[in-house]
């Protein structure tokens, strides 16, 4: 039984990848590297998407979003662990730490639906191309981002509250990099059954459903690509989608490796290294994948590059 607490608990510990004192420099000029790549790649992804007039499309607007989300979610986590490594301080306050599980869980979201809004863009663009950009118009793109953030701050508010209804006890130790949902949980001595069946919820529709909408959306897609009688039209309708297709796989790849190597695994720290993989490497890939994949993006990023 873990022991109690009865006093307010004021901070928590971010306990991180690893305690040796000798791998603590090497931690921090890596994630310094990741986190810089990640912000400057996404960075360029949107200054030279905004400077090429023909890129202003519901496909590139989503583009920007995602990119934009990508160094938000970044920067909600890695910051403060760069910060407690330097200073050799691993504490985050209680309010810090109920702050950066809200924006996770905002920017993870995000993600999520703007993954599935983009395979709808791509669906209405290979289905109905001639009314593609009647349907896609600038308002309902606006309109699928503010109610994807809605829904995003919504679901973040609710988990916030629920934490904030529970004790905690006298250990505070988060063998993590951040302060993620289900370790803050954890470390709870009361009963957190309403938040633990909150997340299984959550989980199952606010990631279920938009996986779903992507699976569903491109069974049709390939379906319809592959009845296509002539092989140059096939390869423009893949290339359209190739690009998204591989942010996708990476995405979903990355959160199914995390959850099942928590399965299988007893080590929380095990499951703090292998949460690097989705909190940082989709986000670090993605401008890659469509600045190699996509010709549009990476002749814009010449363009930009060159002045």
């Amino acid at each position: 039984m873990k022991s109690r607490n009865e006093t307010a608990i004021s901070e928590f510990l971010l306990l991180g990848l690893t305690e040796d004192p000798a791998l603590q420099p090497l931690i921090f000029s890596l994630f310094l590297s990741m986190y810089l790549v990640t912000v400057l790649g996404n960075l360029l992804i949107i200054l030279a998407v905004s400077s090429v007039p023909h890129l202003h499309t519901p496909m590139y607007f989503f583009l920007c979003c995602l990119s934009f989300n990508g160094i938000a979610y970044t920067t909600c986590t890695i910051p403060q662990m760069l910060v407690n490594i330097q200073t050799q301080d691993p504490t985050i306050t209680y309010t810090g730490c109920l702050t950066q599980v809200s924006f996770v869980i905002i920017f993870a979201l995000m993600e999520n639906f703007l993954l599935a809004v983009m395979a709808y863009d791509r669906y209405v663009a290979i289905f109905h191309p001639l009314r593609y950009r009647v349907i896609m118009n600038c308002h309902l793109c606006v309109l699928l981002v503010l109610v994807s953030l809605l829904i995003s701050v919504t679901d973040a508010l609710l988990h916030t509250l629920l934490l904030m209804r529970l004790s905690f006890c006298t250990d505070q130790g988060i063998p993590h990099f951040f302060c993620e949902l289900a370790h803050v949980i954890e470390l709870s001595c009361s009963d957190t059954l309403i938040d633990n069946l909150t997340v299984l919820v959550a989980v199952c529709v606010f990631a279920g459903v938009p996986f779903t909408g992507i699976i569903f959306s491109y069974m049709h897609i390939v379906s319809s690509v592959l009845r296509m009688p002539s092989s140059e039209g096939k390869h423009k309708a893949f290339s359209t989608c190739g690009s998204h297709l591989s942010v996708v796989s990476l995405f979903y790849g990355t959160a199914f490796v995390v959850y099942v190597s928590s399965a299988v695994s007893n080590s929380p720290r095990h499951s703090a290294v292998v949460a690097v993989m989705y909190a940082m490497v989709p986000q670090m890939l993605n401008p890659f994948i469509y600045s190699l994949q996509n010709r549009e993006v990476k002749e814009a990023l010449r363009k930009f590059w060159v002045g």
